[in-house]
């Protein structure tokens, strides 16, 4: 396959961009990787993209190339110098392949000097071309060169164009070749032209393409004849000049191996070159023509990548068919061999038994020397002697293996004369020069031939001659026995083979198709994830990434989340609808900022914060500097509740259009009796796991999850029936700012199942709460929303004992969890010794001191005192009016902008319904027009497309792996828990998956999906090193 550009290529595209783009200014550069840079031009009219990659080529190109998301120093270098300067001109450096790309004209010209051949280099140079800067330093030491930076790029040191080659060169350079040399191959390195234009020269001239120095003609004779093919090849090297043709691409045929035995191969046409010209040797291969040499060189090398997939799959496939091919072989060799070991066996058995009576003398003279205890070397010789006096016995015997007991034998058809035997070597020797195929037309004489000729057998001296013969024909029935096997278990094999070959052509097949229709989003270049509302949540990999995702990323509504913690990423919540973001997304996105943190590795539970859009700023204070991935916030932080050191990873799978309708609403604001069912179930879920954690042997950080759910039943339990103690922290969250609106039957609470975890047993407090409730309930029936408020305040004391207990210890048992009854669980070993050291310990501080203390601190005990008023205020208000219950759900959404951790709500309230200014606005409209930033719309329809559900009939295109917040993935069909550990992320991401296809409601469809991942796709979102827990994972390994 050609690789780079040639001289006669590089002549028709510097023609070809000079007719087209001089006179276009830069508007930027951008690099693709190391070797290759983009220079997007453009006029008043027009728009242009020069694409040049060192070593190889220089072209325009209509694709979209994929940017570096930093531009590199010579970029850097690039921009400084060559923004806004117009493109004047563009030349080959002599005959050589070296592009001068001139910017600007006089004394501020800039020159781009792009090398195409060897390892390749870019140079920027100034108008006297010293060196500005350049991707790679070299000396050239025959030339005495260096080329470094503030050298001097020597450009009178290219070789200038020659006249055409005389015909006494010409027979030089032929006679000093090797014999036998291809004559294109001999002239390329003296001639600017290239093989393939010689190739074609002396196809015109009448010379065959192929021709080789002395192998068709002498040397004087052809010279001439290929003097003017060169000339032939110089026309075409005019052309060029000022080039204005069509451009080729030439394609290559590969044969698809074919699933089925009767249907015919495919036909696979892959790129093998480009030219300018339909060259002579090429018109019989399939080609495709373009306008314009610059689009065919384009094409090519945008569809190199699809290709080499392609070409892969094509090398899979026949190494799978190779693989069953080798199979047969061996096979069939096997027979073979056994099949010729029983022809042994029976000829030895058959010549034993025709000279029995020599045989049974050899044994009876070998064995009476035996037992006359004659020494072995003593037989041998007396064996010599015997044969030297044409003993006939003894000059069958032709070696003595006493130590194994047996002789050597030469033993031939007694029946067949001398003369017979002469004649039938002289058939046979007639027969192999006639061939195989001839010996196979008659096996039967090859076999008369056989039965003929002497043969050594081994003869056992412990046998007679009788059983000597016998053991040979045993021998050759074991052997048809083995045979016979052998044939039945290879039809087995064979058909085992050829299955696992269909279904490894069936797999390869399938995941190109897949690779080739995977679309990577623009958001995977980060760390992201859906969350369980559908808000797509987008962080930083590191410094640069999080300089970007602010400044080019967030945008009017969204919400940017952060936590003070070393390498803590900066996370942004996506929000083009500009509704406010609910509290279980903002926990999930605090959750996302404090696993990709130090505090992953140093198994730290701790709180995010959240803030809008317009707190973060980039203005550092007067005198200060901020650093890259640095922003000041301006005004409150929101603080989220702590968060657990539990991820998830699991897939998303692209379904089509035909298939988005099934998922629509999968992933919504859930309204409060949906969020208990969900917790409930969830919580279920979580305590499997748990239970598979412990047979995994488990270790600390493991519970986490456990103590996580285990305080939020207690904040439900709290505020709620006690049929609903499944509740989690996010209907605490929900509940906080719409008391007014919702309303509860009245219950009885028993707290006795909590009290174990917080202070000692307390046998009167149910029967305090009780009471108090009823009247809370009674006294708020014609109470205002502000003398409501008032009676709240007044209840706080308490209220705040609790909230800060339960975060000191937050244990709670295991029966609250699993959405039982409030019944009295027995204390955990060590537990009572606990709660003892921690009411000695604050046995001093009454409940003023405590709330200061958790004031300065900046726990979450503000945000659990709001939590539980709220609770308290609508059990007291549900038993009046229960009618009102259902109603208000819907609207919950809107007013949950209320922060979780916010001391003060009325702060935040107001911001999000500002009306924004005209220019706002304005910007609003220009982001939805951004790729990256698409509409609300847009953004909902693309994240619906993707689901973690897949349904049995939907058309699933690509899987897409994702690392997200436990909570975010509830829902997944295919999911596992990630926790601080000591696995590999590559290692945890491979187990997961094995798990994922080892799994029964895995369709065939999504475990070629998973396949198709690739490796390092798995594992780049993971926080580092994880341990993997799933219900039944050690089973999935095993299998």
């Amino acid at each position: 396959m050609k690789s780079r550009f040639t001289t006669v290529d590089i002549r028709a595209v510097i023609a070809e961009i000079n007719a087209s783009y001089i006179g276009m200014r830069v508007n930027n550069v951008y690099d693709i990787d190391n070797k290759t840079y983009l220079i997007r031009l453009q006029k008043p009219d027009s728009k242009a993209v020069l694409l040049i990659e060192s070593g190889t080529r220089v072209h325009s190109t209509d694709f979209e190339w994929p940017k570096n998301m930093m531009p590199s120093g010579f970029a850097m270098k690039c921009r400084k110098h060559l923004k806004t300067r117009r493109l004047t001109q563009i030349k080959q450096l002599g005959m050589d392949r070296i592009v001068d790309i001139q910017f600007g004209s006089d004394e501020a010209a800039y020159h781009l000097i792009v090398e195409l051949y060897d390892r390749g280099n870019i140079i920027l140079a100034d108008h006297e071309y010293t060196i500005l800067n350049l991707l790679r330093f070299r000396t050239a030491e025959a030339e005495d060169v260096k080329i470094a930076v503030r050298e001097r790029y020597p450009v009178e040191s290219a070789r200038p164009p020659e006249p055409l080659i005389t015909l006494d060169r010409l027979s030089d350079i032929l006679s000093q070749a090797q014999h036998g040399e291809q004559v294109k191959r001999v002239l390329n390195p003296h001639l600017p032209y290239g093989a393939t234009l010689i190739e074609h020269s002396l196809i015109q001239a009448g010379l065959p393409g192929s021709l080789k120095v002395g192998g068709e003609a002498d040397v004087a004779e052809v010279a001439p004849q290929i003097l003017e093919a060169l000339q032939v090849a110089e026309t075409y090297m005019e052309r060029t000049e000022k080039f204005s043709g069509k451009g080729y691409i030439i394609q290559k045929r590969e044969k698809k191996p074919s699933l089925t035995p009767g249907k015919p191969s495919e036909e696979l046409l892959t790129y093998d070159e480009f030219h300018p010209f339909l060259f002579a040797q090429h018109t019989a291969s399939p080609y495709l023509e373009f306008e314009t040499f610059d689009k065919a060189v384009d094409e090519f090398f945008s569809k190199m990548e699809s290709q080499k997939i392609d070409m892969k799959a094509l090398q899979q496939e026949k190494q799978a068919l190779k693989k069953l091919e080798n199979v047969k072989k061996d096979h069939e060799q096997r027979l073979e061999a056994l099949h010729q070991a029983q022809e042994v066996d029976r000829r030895k058995g058959e010549l034993v038994e025709m000279n029995l009576p020599v045989v049974e003398r050899a044994l009876q003279v070998v064995r009476s020397a035996l037992a006359n205890q004659v020494d072995w070397t003593e037989i041998g010789v007396l064996v010599k002697e015997a044969q030297a006096s044409g003993d006939p016995v003894a000059c069958a015997i032709k070696e003595l293996k006493l130590q194994t007991n047996h002789i050597t034998m030469l033993l031939k058809n007694p029946y067949v004369s001398d003369e017979d035997q002469e004649e039938e070597e002289e058939i046979k020797v007639v027969e192999e020069e006639k061939g195989k195929k001839s010996r196979n037309k008659d096996k039967g004489q090859d076999k008369k031939l056989q039965r003929s000729k002497a043969m050594l057998v081994d003869v056992d001296l412990g046998l007679s001659a009788y059983a000597n013969a016998k053991r040979y024909y045993d021998h050759k029935r074991s052997a048809e026995k083995k045979e016979q096997k052998t044939m039945e278990a290879a039809g087995k094999a064979m058909k085992s083979a050829e299955k696992k070959t269909h279904q490894t052509l069936k797999e390869v097949q399938t995941v190109t198709t897949i690779q080739k229709a995977r679309k990577v989003y623009w958001f995977e270049k980060f760390l992201w994830f859906i969350s369980s509302e559908n808000y797509l949540v987008i962080a930083g990999r590191d410094q640069q990434q999080n300089e970007m995702i602010v400044k080019r990323y967030l945008r009017a509504g969204d919400i940017y989340v952060h936590a003070d913690l070393h390498g803590a990423t900066s996370c942004v919540i996506k929000n083009p609808s500009g509704d406010p973001v609910p509290p279980r997304t903002l926990t999930e996105a605090g959750t996302m900022a404090v696993c990709y943190s130090a505090a992953w590795d140093a198994k730290i539970i701790t709180s995010a914060w959240w803030v809008h859009h317009h707190q973060v700023s980039k203005t550092a204070p007067t005198g200060e500097y901020l650093t890259t991935g640095s922003f000041m916030i301006r005004g409150k932080k929101n603080f989220l509740p702590p968060s657990y050191l539990i991820m998830g990873f699991g897939f998303l799978f692209k379904v089509d259009e035909q298939s988005v309708f099934r998922h629509r609403g999968e992933r919504k604001v859930k309204t409060v009796e949906e969020d208990l069912e969900e917790a409930t179930s969830r919580t279920a879920e979580l305590l499997e796991e748990g239970e598979e954690l412990v047979g995994d042997g488990s270790s600390d950080e493991d519970q986490g999850e456990g103590r996580a759910e285990e305080m939020d039943d207690e904040a439900a339990a709290a505020g709620g029936p006690p049929s609903e103690p499944g509740d989690t922290e996010d209907r605490d969250h929900d509940d906080s700012g719409v008391e007014d609106e919702l309303s509860f039957p009245d219950t009885t609470i028993s707290l006795s199942h909590l009290q174990p975890n917080r202070t000692a047993p307390n046998p009167g407090f149910r029967k305090e709460t009780t009471p108090q409730a009823e009247a809370d309930s009674q006294g708020r029936k014609h109470m205002s929303a502000k003398q409501r408020r008032e009676e709240k305040k007044k209840k706080q004391k308490p209220e705040d004992c609790d909230a800060e207990e339960k975060v000191e210890v937050p244990a709670a048992a295991q029966g609250s969890k699993s959405g039982g009854g409030p019944s009295q669980q027995p204390l955990k070993r060590g537990q009572k010794n606990k709660l003892k050291k921690i009411k000695e310990k604050y046995k001093d501080q009454d409940e003023e001191d405590r709330e200061l203390m958790m004031q300065l601190l900046g726990s979450a005990g503000s945000a659990k005192e709001e939590k539980d008023k709220g609770k308290k205020g609508k059990k007291g208000k549900g038993k009046e009016e229960p009618a009102r219950k259902p109603g208000p759900q819907k609207p919950l959404p809107k007013p949950r902008q209320v922060a979780p951790g916010a001391t003060n709500p009325q702060l935040h309230g107001g911001e999000e319904e500002e009306e924004k200014p005209p220019g706002e606005q304005q910007e609003d409209k220009e982001d939805e027009a951004d790729p990256d930033n698409p509409g609300a719309e847009e953004a909902e329809n693309l994240l619906t497309s993707l689901s973690g559900q897949p349904h049995p009939d939907d058309v699933l295109l690509f899987a897409v792996p994702v690392c997200a917040p436990y909570t975010a993935l509830s829902s997944y069909k295919h999911k596992v828990k990630l926790t601080p550990g000591s696995q590999k992320k590559g290692k945890a991401a491979r187990t997961a998956v094995l798990s994922f296809i080892k799994a029964k409601d895995a369709s065939s469809r999504e475990k070629d999906l998973f396949r198709s991942v690739k490796d390092s796709d798995l594992s780049r979102n993971m926080p580092g090193k994880v341990k993997v827990s799933a219900p039944n994972l050690l089973a999935a390994k095993k299998k």
